[in-house]
């Protein structure tokens, strides 16, 4: 969850090295979309943004659901709305 939302998390079925170099791909991405848009290069930043995309799809924060006990994806969505209104309200203040 951050500020509020949930978001989802990678794919616990990830071998730790797989994890490992996917989340290397990802934060090599994100490096190359700020570069981009420092640069002022938009074609570039596109392709970074794609290259985000892949990697975020590839770790399973994106795409198809990894689960399979037919729950919905409810990434993006405010915790405090949805069926975890109760156990939000429940948290302490400082972790909402």
């Amino acid at each position: 969850m951050v500020r509020g939302r949930l978001w989802r998390t990678s794919d616990p079925a990830l071998e730790p090295d797989e994890r490992e170099r996917l989340v290397k791909e990802l934060m090599k991405a994100r490096r190359a979309v700020g570069a981009a848009r420092r640069e002022g290069n938009h074609a570039a930043e596109t392709a970074a943004h794609e290259a985000v995309d892949r990697a975020k799809v590839a770790l399973g924060e994106r795409g198809p659901v990894w689960w399979d006990d037919g729950a919905p994806d409810l990434n993006r969505h405010l915790a405090r709305t949805g069926p975890y209104a109760q156990w939000y309200a429940s948290l302490p203040e400082e972790q909402r």
